[in-house]
């Protein structure tokens, strides 16, 4: 796949902005879906929080009788070792990578920089946020769970070991189990990181005490 730049959708805020949260969509989305919820999470105009939703490169998707549509990877099996099509992994955090650079150069510091995802763009923001060679304010995952966790310890970089990561999950979600959800806390939990596991009762959504929590969250890391 060329390695051509993300479209996306944008809100910014009414001040100038001075941090960014990039927000990974999951399988079959794209970046409309979750920039309604910005105005729900009422953070502080002066905290200048800008927001990116990128949209996933189209892909035939091999469980869905290779029907085109986002994905930010192929997903061949529902197996929970190989869920996810690492090759497509790699490409995605490549492109999303850019991104991140491109706030860089337009004047948001790395340590500014949220990068969240929900589902497939939580496997996304896991991979790339802890191999990405900046600091970031913080990674975020939602609904999802990690790509080849056996290489976290071998590929991690150390500018990211102590980027605080808040990892969220349905206790009755039945498209990812949440079982996949504590496995990537618990690999991160043992990696060192500065993880924090937050559990709702809904299903593969998110919900109004979520998105609470989550404003809280970043006005924490991004104050």
């Amino acid at each position: 796949m060329s390695q051509q730049a993300l479209p996306y959708v944008e809100v910014n805020p009414i001040v100038k902005a001075k941090a960014t949260v990039i927000w990974l969509h999951g399988l079959g989305d794209s970046g409309n879906g979750f920039a309604p919820i910005v105005p729900d999470l009422k953070l502080p105009d002066e905290l200048g929080v800008r927001f990116v939703f990128p949209h996933a490169p189209t892909r035939p998707v091999t469980i869905n009788n290779g029907m085109l549509m986002r994905a930010w990877y192929d997903i061949s099996s529902l197996d929970f070792n190989n869920r996810a099509d690492s090759q497509g992994v790699k490409e995605s955090s490549a492109f999303v990578a850019n991104l991140i650079e491109k706030e860089i150069a337009q004047g948001i510091p790395a340590n500014k920089i949220v990068l969240a995802g929900f589902s497939q763009g939580g496997v996304i923001a896991l991979n790339l946020g802890t191999r990405f060679e900046k600091s970031l304010a913080g990674i975020m995952s939602m609904s999802s769970y990690m790509s080849e966790p056996e290489k976290l310890k071998e590929e991690a970089h150390a500018a990211n070991k102590n980027t605080p990561i808040f990892v969220a999950h349905g206790t009755y979600d039945d498209v990812v189990p949440i079982f996949m959800g504590q496995a990537a806390f618990k690999v991160l939990e043992s990696n060192g990181y500065p993880v924090t596991w937050h559990e709702y009762a809904m299903q593969h959504n998110v919900c109004m005490q979520q998105l609470n929590d989550i404003s809280s969250w970043l006005q924490e890391k991004l104050c």
